[in-house]
């Protein structure tokens, strides 16, 4: 087995659920902690039967075994599963030439931890998101604990992983796609002011690193977020959480 495709454990209610549901030809094991009473917890309970109806094993686990496996934050149920395999920039393109109804992208760019990426993706999956983007270096993965502050949405979103973002944002615009930027010049226009296209992709930089200028230059505009305080910049989850639900707000039910 490649190291790509190495088992990794993954805890958590919510990650768990989506594994059962999303992708259960790939959950080798199921371990609840030993303690935890299935027939007084509902939900447990339906997680169990989920993983012995696909005939996966289910065993139980004392509380430091699976702390040992998976963390302190595993409430109690982990899976050892593999792990997803990322779509490449060509199935994206693929799906873009089908002629989707209303597009709508998130692009992350230098977003290497797991916790931000998971964040990011649990924002982008509420606020309607089709497909996220990250570049295949120098980007956190779908790792278990991306997957755990995911709370599913690892699972459930079109997920891609490209080999060159400039060469990317390039090939979207050319299928009609908008793309924006977030960052800080004098040329930013306010996030409140944007009035935004139906067919949309939003380019996110983490804090402190932000877009690379080959990026910004890529773009087709660059928005800002007023600030009212002190405070200069947002995390990165915390931003595209605002990004994504001001573009939400002004594409209404498309």
């Amino acid at each position: 087995m490649s190291k790509a495709q190495k088992p990794l454990m993954y805890s958590g209610f919510h990650a768990v659920e989506a594994l059962l549901r999303h992708r259960p030809e790939a959950v080798l094991e199921l371990f609840v902690q030993d303690t935890r009473a299935e027939r007084e917890e509902p939900r447990l309970e339906a997680m169990i039967q989920a993983a012995k109806d696909f005939g996966i094993a289910v065993q139980r686990a004392r509380r430091d075994v699976l702390e040992k496996h998976a963390g302190p934050q595993h409430q109690g149920i982990v899976a050892r599963a593999r792990p997803r395999r990322a779509a490449d920039e060509n199935a994206l393109l693929k799906w873009l030439d089908s002629k989707p109804a209303n597009p709508f992208l998130l692009i992350l760019e230098n977003v290497t931890d797991p916790h931000n990426l998971g964040a990011c993706l649990r924002s982008a999956d509420a606020a309607g998101v089709q497909g996220v983007i990250v570049p295949r270096r120098g980007a956190a993965g779908l790792t278990p604990v991306a997957c755990r502050t995911a709370v599913g949405a690892a699972e459930s979103l079109a997920y891609y992983e490209v080999g060159n973002l400039a060469t990317l944002l390039d090939q979207i615009k050319e299928r009609g796609v908008q793309v924006v930027g977030t960052a800080l010049e004098e040329r930013s226009a306010s996030l409140f002011e944007f009035q935004a296209p139906e067919s949309l992709a939003v380019v996110m930089g983490a804090e402190g690193a932000g877009l690379k200028r080959l990026t910004r230059d890529k773009c087709d505009q660059l928005l800002e977020i007023p600030m009212a305080g002190e405070v200069q910049s947002l995390n990165v989850s915390v931003a595209t959480g605002v990004v994504l639900f001001a573009v939400r707000a002004q594409r209404g039910s498309a």
